[in-house]
């Protein structure tokens, strides 16, 4: 089931100085809470700047569900060590307020008022909200509430070079998208081995589910919350943060041209169903438009290719523009373990994986191999942990033992670790792979394991209270690493500043500015 990836191991041990470089940044979010678990119905706090323009702190969906970012590292420990001061410093400055410690919100119900990111009186800020009101209206604010932790990652020019023998990014921009298209597609073949290693997600609120059908074969346990004995991360099941509705688009990741135009013919064309919704109630905006995707964003994707966009540049365009810059991983659930929700053990694992990715070959994968490729995720994700689960081959009938695929995988990764911490002279890489490959004989091991068992001790609520508090002590407690107060409280003022700036340059009506992005 594994591509033979040994002659490319031997290249890529043949020439480590490739891999010098690598580039990566985190987006973490979490949920602002009370101190009895209730999701915060207060403001954007003032003290943290403009979720506009601010650098480092924004929001996502709600005014409640704080995003964190760090810029592109090239360091492991100083792009963790930056994160945990954002965490520190917002810590020092939500009064009462905890940072909800997992993915799948709990005391949350349909009734509970969950007010949508507000961006302030610009047209670019009013334009963020609608879109997020569209969300709303199409698939639920409780749906857009769960949160998770994306992984940005791009390999240094030195690779390309070495391996496709491209002079420079520009004139080497097609071969190089290709390269990441490759990561892609064996993203989709072999990418729930994420789940299955660091799902933290096999149980939900009943509240959450608040009348929606499933046949899922769902637990009760004394606490009231609903469970699969051997589930991974129910945030990326069909109960979470998926949409079945996009899989007849007919995206693929073959061509980049390909990509790109089927990613602009979903965001014009007509949907009935968003039709019926309508574009306006009682003068009142419901959406964006109402085409199959408002814009590109709302593609729904467990991993997808990006390129730092300029100014008014759509993110289609700035890949027809530049190629793939780099791909942003998406399965990631919260880590409970971690305050700050992701770790260094994660990020390693990531770096191998997806290094393995671009060296493995991978045939073209048509809509219908991708589709199939969601049934091994969906049992990872319903059932990962089962005895003696078995996976498929694309669309062939043919089934391997997960484990047997997990170490087979493995003992590739191991051979991308040794060369690795040979650069960085330690054995950081070897660590993770040794510690990680035991999880395939023991699946207890697994996050989702261990956070059952917690979550049946505690109930789902009273775990994440306890971890809610801890990490909040933690971090108030702990001094800043590498940013300054000062650093922080410039950031403020800048983000506020830049707001205002955008604010007084508008020159057109909202009306008028929605026209103008109308098919972007």
């Amino acid at each position: 089931m594994i591509p033979d990836v040994s002659e490319a191991l031997s290249w890529l041990e043949s020439h480590p100085d490739a891999l010098k470089g690598l580039r990566r940044g985190v987006e973490r979010e979490t949920l602002r809470i009370t101190p009895n678990g209730q999701l915060a119905q207060t403001p954007h706090p003032a003290s943290l700047g403009s979720a506009l323009t601010h650098k480092w702190i924004t929001t996502d969906f709600a005014e409640a569900l704080l995003e964190f970012i760090t810029p592109v590292d090239d360091d492991i420990d100083h792009m963790l060590a930056l994160l945990r001061d954002v965490h520190r410093h917002v810590a020092r400055n939500l009064g009462d307020e905890r940072l909800w410690p997992m993915s799948m919100p709990c005391y949350i119900d349909s009734n509970q008022p969950i007010e949508l990111a507000q961006y302030g009186s610009s047209n670019a800020g009013k334009f963020k909200t609608l879109y997020r009101e569209g969300l709303k209206n199409r698939y639920s604010a409780l749906m857009q509430v769960i949160s998770g932790v994306h992984y940005n990652f791009s390999l240094p020019l030195a690779f390309w070079q070495a391996r496709l023998g491209v002079t420079d990014a520009a004139s080497g921009k097609t071969a190089i998208s290709e390269g990441y298209l490759r990561l892609i597609r064996n993203y989709y073949r072999f990418g729930w081995i994420i789940p299955y290693l660091f799902g933290a997600s096999p149980a939900i609120c009943s509240s959450f589910l608040n009348g929606r059908e499933t046949s899922l074969p769902f637990e009760t346990s004394a606490s009231g919350m609903i469970y699969l004995p051997y589930a991974t991360s129910l945030r990326l099941s069909d109960l979470g943060y998926t949409n079945k509705s996009q899989s007849h688009l007919g995206i693929t990741f073959n061509k980049l041209d390909e990509y790109v135009a089927a990613l602009k013919q979903a965001i014009k064309t007509p949907s009935a169903e968003y039709q019926r919704m309508g574009l306006k109630r009682d003068g009142r905006y419901l959406q964006l438009n109402t085409n199959v995707l408002q814009i590109e964003n709302e593609l729904y994707a467990p991993i997808r290719p990006k390129r730092v966009t300029h100014a008014g540049e759509t993110p289609s365009d700035a890949l027809l523009r530049g190629g793939i810059e780099y791909i942003e991983v998406r399965s990631l659930d919260i880590n409970p373990f971690s305050p700050i929700g992701v770790d260094h053990e994660q990020a390693r694992f990531l770096d191998l994986f997806l290094i393995w990715c671009t060296l493995a070959d991978a045939p073209e994968m048509n809509a219908e191999e991708l589709d199939c490729t969601r049934a091994n995720w969906n049992r990872v994700i319903i059932e990962g942990r089962k005895p003696g689960l078995k996976l498929g081959i694309g669309c062939r009938t043919a089934e391997f033992p997960l484990a047997d695929v997990g170490k087979g995988l493995f003992h590739d990764l191991r051979r991308v670790a040794e060369v690795l911490d040979r650069i960085n002279q330690n054995d950081h890489y070897q660590q993770v792979s040794d510690k990680l490959v035991k999880s395939f004989d023991n699946p207890e091991l697994t996050f989702s394991a261990r956070m059952l068992e917690d979550m049946k001790q505690h109930g789902i609520g009273g775990l994440g209270l306890i971890l809610a508090d801890q990490y909040r002590r933690t971090l108030c407690d702990e001094p800043l690493d590498v940013l300054s107060e000062d650093d922080l409280a410039a950031e403020r003022v800048r983000s506020l500043r830049k707001q205002q700036e955008i604010e007084a340059a508008d020159i057109m009506d909202f009306e008028s500015f929605l026209a103008s992005k109308a098919g972007q």
